[in-house]
């Protein structure tokens, strides 16, 4: 039998008053006052502590409360209940910050500072002593992951459906970029994960991710990616409108992960998306599985990546292998989790803090509800549609059920 932590916890907190009559639990779930203090990245060599907002979210509700820190870096939240919660922050700085900050000149496109801790159950014991929320610094992106439909829906006839699942990346930049010979890594999403963070970290010192999958843009001809543009690349390129409300009309689709074993209806004039790995030997689509996991970064390099030592799971040595994904190669990376009776499962993340410090999913248990993640728009600049990027899922993306193919605003 699986127990449910925070309700766990809670209860016990509130029901020991039945057995210790020498200490006064009466305030384990009253109103409490609660600091969290940023801890600037190990490469700061100077610290900029003050007027940066953390928001606590409660896991029970979706309550979100915002403080913003002093000049000590502490954000006092007051009047908060004992609770499960995930508490994030972000902010941008300019390279002259960065420059400032870190004596390094590298960075010209600025950066952003977020940090996260995900299921943190906050009582008053964090009144007196802050907790501590350690941050990291990631360069700003021009290409993202931008969406992910992978949830499938119900067809007329209340079957499952799952050829219209699809992924988009966008171009943040104001600059057209060459997509081509770009990288698409779908991680693992055995329901038994073959490396936890910390078994990564222990065999590989937080240097690797691992993927069932990997897929290229053909570096054969040029994908010119003008700002605000989008890649849909997906399973299927046809029309899956007729289907059901939640599908789509794909056949406008720039690559189509093309089916060998012939389920799928694939669409001739559609370029296909060229299979690097898949540890499946009868399966040449991408494998997003429905209800999560299924993670997903995107990275280049001019290494020969079909030459990429693989890996069996944590001290195994058969089964399943996995390729192994330098963390320096990755440009982007969305942690897609699965969402359970007891909540997301926080506890499965692929994902390290420097990458994806939070993590999306959709609101099903199981999928086939034809929800979408997809990222939030931060703000127009220069006419520019801007997505909103502060390397934490957990903030970037919404969950829909209509908003559509190269949409972001519904």
């Amino acid at each position: 039998m699986k127990i449910n932590f925070k309700y766990f916890v809670l209860a016990l907190l509130a029901g020991a008053t039945t057995f210790q009559s020498c200490i006064d639990y009466d305030d384990a779930t009253e109103a409490a006052t609660v600091k969290v203090q940023l801890v600037m990245p190990e490469t700061f060599i100077a610290n900029d502590f003050e007027g940066h907002d953390i928001t606590i979210t409660s896991e029970g509700s979706s309550q979100r409360i915002i403080a913003s820190t002093d000049n000590d870096g502490i954000a006092t939240f007051s009047g908060i209940i004992p609770d499960i919660y995930n508490i994030a922050t972000s902010w941008e700085i300019t390279s002259d910050e960065y420059r400032r900050l870190t004596g390094d000149s590298v960075v010209t496109s600025g950066c952003t500072i977020t940090g996260a801790l995900n299921s943190q159950l906050l009582t008053s014991e964090y009144a007196t002593t802050p907790l501590k929320l350690q941050t990291t610094v990631s360069v700003n992106r021009d290409i993202i992951i931008s969406k992910i439909y992978a949830a499938g829906s119900k067809d007329q006839n209340n079957r499952s459906y799952q050829a219209g699942k699809y992924i988009e990346l966008y171009n943040q930049s104001g600059d057209t970029i060459n997509a081509a010979g770009l990288y698409i890594g779908l991680l693992d999403s055995d329901s038994s994960q073959p490396y936890t963070l910390d078994n990564l970290s222990e065999d590989y010192d937080d240097s690797v991710v691992v993927a069932k999958q990997v897929f290229r843009i053909p570096d054969d001809d040029d994908c010119l990616l003008p700002p605000e543009g989008t890649l849909l690349i997906c399973n299927s390129a046809i029309d899956h409108s007729d289907v059901s409300d939640f599908e789509n009309d794909l056949s406008g689709a720039d690559f189509e992960a093309k089916d060998l074993q012939g389920s799928y209806v694939n669409n001739p004039a559609t370029p296909a998306l060229e299979l690097i790995y898949s540890m499946y030997s009868r399966m040449s689509i991408m494998n997003l599985v429905q209800s999560g996991p299924c993670g997903i970064v995107i990275f280049r390099t001019t290494e020969d990546v079909s030459e990429w030592p693989l890996t069996y799971a944590y001290g195994k040595t058969s089964g399943n292998q996995y390729m192994m994904i330098p963390v320096r190669t990755i440009i982007d990376g969305v942690d897609y989790l699965r969402n359970k009776t007891t909540g997301v499962d926080t506890g499965s993340k692929r994902l390290y803090p420097s990458i994806d410090a939070g993590y999306t999913n959709i609101n099903a248990i199981s999928g086939w509800t034809g929800e979408v993640v997809y990222r939030k728009t931060a703000k127009t600049e220069n006419g520019r549609k801007v997505l909103t990027d502060t390397n934490n899922s957990s903030n970037d993306f919404h969950v829909s059920t209509t908003i559509t193919p190269r949409e972001y605003d519904e």
